[in-house]
């Protein structure tokens, strides 16, 4: 039993990965080369949010944008550290509606790495995405309008691990 519980966060994590579950996006090298935009606009809507034990700021630079199913798209997040020695942060991240997890694609993201910043440092962190044309056939959410992509970074507790 104690074996299963262990060995049940990373078979649930995979599984969620696989399935798109709980709002969880895809991660893929690259677009298919038989991928074609529909010509078909839907609204990407970024959130931001960090843990209080983190203090840094955290944002979005456009809250939404605009995007045609099936094309390759970019958008920046910024962070800075407040704080006054190196702090090193990782990002959890979703979208809703949970349906759309499956369909939305991160080809690049600086959710995929630790991010450690200096005191005082702000960068610009990209995440370059696309949602599939099979959302467009799916019946239960192919007439979305809206997908949201949200983040929430925290601080990672053991620099070693």
């Amino acid at each position: 039993m104690v074996a299963l519980g262990f060995a049940s966060v990373p078979l649930y994590r995979i599984f969620c990965q696989v399935t798109g579950f709980g709002g969880t996006t895809q991660r893929v090298e690259a677009m298919s080369t038989d991928m074609a935009a529909t010509g078909q606009m839907i609204r990407v809507r970024f959130d931001s949010n960090i843990s209080r034990d983190l203090p840094w700021n955290f944002a979005p630079e456009r809250n939404t944008e605009t995007v045609q199913i099936g094309e390759r798209s970019l958008a920046f997040y910024r962070a800075e550290n407040l704080g006054t020695r190196p702090l090193t942060g990782t990002a959890t991240f979703n979208v809703t509606p949970l349906e759309a997890g499956r369909y939305f694609n991160k080809i690049q993201c600086f959710c995929f790495e630790r991010q450690t910043l200096e005191p005082g440092q702000d960068i610009r962190m990209p995440v370059t995405y696309f949602v599939d044309p099979a959302i467009l056939d799916d019946p239960d959410i192919g007439d979305v309008e809206e997908i949201t992509l949200s983040y929430t970074f925290y601080p990672v507790d053991d620099e070693t691990s």
